[in-house]
């Protein structure tokens, strides 16, 4: 009946219709009239109708020109709203007079203002609040008076007062870092909230990193539901479970992961065959016979989308018990897999192939830096230890060669943007920042893990059955003609001639910055230039990798959308259930799903972020009044981002280049001296000192060594301009995804007591 009442209020014609008039146009009966005005009533509560008080009649939002959508709020009282179903591409810019007492997460209607232009976002205005954001909210607790205490919100986004009364603290007191729940929202800019869980004081160990896990909702504690399920799956695999599963238990397997890594769900096998060809298996852990749909397991697996890696912990999207255990592909054991084996000719083509499930005895658990030693290191101790598997690495790293040139040849985009480890002690201080490195066998995996993956999507989309892909869509023709502006004032101007640039155009301008100073700059610029990669029922190819077909397959252990690719093989290749029914229902529920899954991985993604940029900060308290070179990495209308040797960041705020006045040319992304004619720009090099850090926000100033610097610091308690995110750790996380194996102001006035204004004020 919703979707009939909608239908008909958008009509092109229609303007506004009465609950009499759409009883008689939907033809329902009048007792069922009580029925359509429950509807609208529940229409006009989720925001899709609105009555026009004056003559009680109804109109379609959309036909208004209302768009719905969640407020993204921001520390400096102005905010976006993201469009239902939209993207970053799609926002709309709040004013602060255009917010209307909207607060980060709430749901609203928006009416479009003016439209985007080439610099700048479309903008709207807050004409209802549909729905208030509910969600559990981080933060300190800060004394206010006999009755109440107040909450100072971690999230600067959050720009509201929140208070709990003592009789709703959980014994709280000053400094505890809590987690709050809204119960009411005033229109004055206070929340009413009580106390749901108390992290701990906000100076204990490991308390910061929880309240990050806490703010981003994420669970760090399995129910006892799944705990219980977990604990009844065998340890050791029955031989009567191997009915029906080809035996690879004879064959040269092994695992190639990190040193510390616990949960090892790929496991690979190489050799050249008589015809010149190369044979590579992909054995993946099978977590599906273990995880079944409906489950305790499976239901809070999807809720969690993903495991979570932090500096100093992993939170797991299954029980350890299963991850490091039954699951695991752990060497001398054997251990039930879904598998693809692949032929390869010299072209990198995959000739034929197999998809099946399987028993694997893994001969070895290899390090990267075991194979590294023994491909690139030529260490004689290393290769005498594994000389069994030394000739299989020699293949794997031929075979790993000519699958990367193929990838290359077609266009595939390698953003080697450095990474970096953050080492911390036992009280989770971060001692050291040093280099990932990706060496040899780190690519060889990644080839392997990248080439099954194709080979999964490429089967499923050909046999038209439902199934789960990884997309990423091409960028935007606006963000690629910035780009394109953007490297041609660094010297690397884009002259193909193509109507449209291609990524194979993209790739030249990455190849021929390797090695110079705006490598690392230019790589982040065409990485935020991206879409993001997401989850999707359809399949519409991943630009990035130049691939027509792509899904994850190869990490059932920590990703949630592999687990269903899995499912997947099982129900339509291994039990061949293709009827009808069983297509209909996966096609209604895989949306939701890779929905679902995308937003857990931007979650993910956000977490891992913050805890980073947080430990960097940390990192550089113990080195303010220090001086270091680094590279401009980038320029905005309010200073400067210089970039350390070992990745962190900082700004040189505009008020802190004190020898000119500085204007900011965006078109060139350059700062140059009015007076002076000085010009600051990506990949130069400067000499920094460190001029404060803020742990909190968490936020790095610097000022160039021989500026007389402003004073400023945090010392103004004013809303220092931030970057949207840390591109650094997005893209690592973004590598390791797409790889397939083992990335405030607030107001400090003091109001009257909120006491008894629970029934004096209207709730909004």
């Amino acid at each position: 009946m919703k979707t009939a009442i909608l239908a008909y209020l958008m009509q092109p014609e229609m303007k506004q219709a009465t609950v009499k008039e759409i009883v008689l146009a939907l033809g329902v009966s009048a007792q069922q009239s009580a029925q359509v005005q429950k509807n609208l009533d529940e229409l006009e509560q989720a925001g899709d109708v609105i009555q026009r008080k004056k003559n009680s009649s109804y109109q379609a939002s959309e036909k208004l020109g209302f768009i719905k959508g969640t407020v993204i709020g921001h520390a400096r009282g102005f905010a976006f709203m993201r469009p239902t179903g939209g993207t970053v591409a799609d926002d709309y810019y709040l004013k602060v007079e255009n917010v209307n007492g909207a607060y980060d997460g709430d749901l609203v209607l928006v009416k479009e203002l003016s439209k985007a232009t080439a610099d700048l976002r479309k903008e709207g205005v807050v004409v209802k609040i549909i729905q208030r954001s509910f969600k559990p909210i981080v933060g300190t607790i800060v004394a206010y008076n006999k009755s109440y205490l107040e909450c100072k919100v971690d999230d600067e986004r959050f720009n509201a007062r929140v208070f709990i009364a003592k009789d709703d603290s959980l014994g709280a007191v000053p400094d505890h870092k809590v987690v709050v729940q809204p119960l009411e929202y005033y229109e004055d800019g206070e929340v009413l909230a009580r106390v749901s869980e108390i992290i701990g004081h906000k100076n204990d160990p490991g308390v910061d990193i929880l309240s990050i896990i806490y703010k981003n909702g994420i669970s760090t504690e399995f129910s006892a539901e799944t705990l219980a399920q977990a604990a009844a799956v065998e340890e050791e695999v029955a031989e009567t479970e191997y009915a029906n599963r080809k035996d690879h238990r004879y064959e040269t397997i092994v695992t190639i992961d990190g040193d510390d890594a616990k949960d090892l769900d790929d496991a690979v096998t190489v050799r050249k065959l008589e015809n010149g060809n190369y044979f590579l298996g992909v054995h993946i852990a099978d977590v599906s016979y273990y995880v079944t749909m409906g489950s305790p397991m499976s239901k809070e697996a999807y809720e969690r989308g993903t495991s979570v890696y932090l500096v100093d912990r992993v939170i797991p999207m299954l029980p350890h018990r299963l991850s490091n255990g039954i699951c695991s592909l752990n060497p001398h054991v054997d251990r039930l897999v879904m598998s693809c084996e692949m032929e390869i000719n010299s072209q990198g083509e995959v000739v034929q192939y197999e998809i099946s499930q399987g028993v694997i005895h893994s001969a070895a658990r290899m390090t990267y830096r075991a194979v590294n030693e023994i491909i690139t290191d030529q260490n004689p101790q290393t290769i005498a230890d594994y000389a069994e598997l030394v000739p299989m690495f020699q293949d794997m790293h031929q075979l790993a060669q000519i699958l990367e040139a193929k990838r290359y040849d077609r266009g595939a985009l390698e953003f080697d943007i450095p990474e970096a480890k953050i080492e911390v002690d036992e009280a989770g201080k971060p001692i050291e920042i040093h280099m990932r490195e990706r060496g040899t066998s780190e690519r060889i995996i990644e080839q392997f893990m990248l080439e099954a993956n194709e080979c999964v999507a490429k089967h499923f989309k050909l046999a038209k059955l439902p199934f789960i892909y990884r997309i990423h869509e091409e960028p935007s023709e606006q963000k690629l003609e910035n780009f394109t502006n953007l490297v041609a004032n660094l010297g690397y101007p884009i002259t193909s001639g193509e109507a449209k640039i291609s990524a194979k155009t993209l790739q030249q301008v990455l190849k021929a910055a390797i090695g110079t100073d705006a490598e690392a700059a230019i790589s982040t610029m065409l990485l935020r230039s991206m879409q993001k990669a997401r989850y999707s029922e359809i399949s519409e190819g991943h630009y990035g990798l130049a691939a027509q077909y792509y899904t994850h397959f190869t990490s059932p252990i920590r990703r949630y959308p592999d687990l269903v690719v899995h499912r997947c093989i099982r129900e339509f290749l291994i039990n061949q259930q293709t009827d009808d029914k069983t297509q209909t229902t996966w096609k209604l529920s895989l949306p939701e799903i890779a929905q679902q899954t995308s937003t857990a991985e931007r979650r993910a993604i956000d977490c891992e972020r913050a805890v980073d940029d947080m430990k960097k900060a940390e990192y550089m308290l113990e080195h303010v009044g220090e001086t270091f070179s680094g590279i401009v990495s980038s320029v905005t209308n309010f200073g400067l981002f210089v970039e350390l040797p070992n990745t962190i960041e900082g700004l040189v705020h505009m008020s802190d280049l004190s020898d000119d006045h500085y204007e900011f040319h965006q078109s060139q992304m350059l700062l140059i001296g009015k007076r002076t004619s000085k010009t600051f720009k990506i990949g130069d090099h400067v000499e920094i000192e460190v001029m404060s850090v803020d742990k909190d926000k968490p936020a790095i100033d610097f000022k160039i060594v021989g500026m007389k610097s402003s004073g400023r610091g945090f010392r103004r308690n004013d809303a220092r301009p931030q970057r949207e995110g840390n591109y650094r750790s997005r893209n690592r996380q973004e590598k390791q995804t797409e790889k397939g194996g083992n990335s405030r102001r607030r107001d400090d006035r003091r109001g009257s007591s909120p006491k008894g204004k629970r029934n004096n004020r209207r709730k909004s």
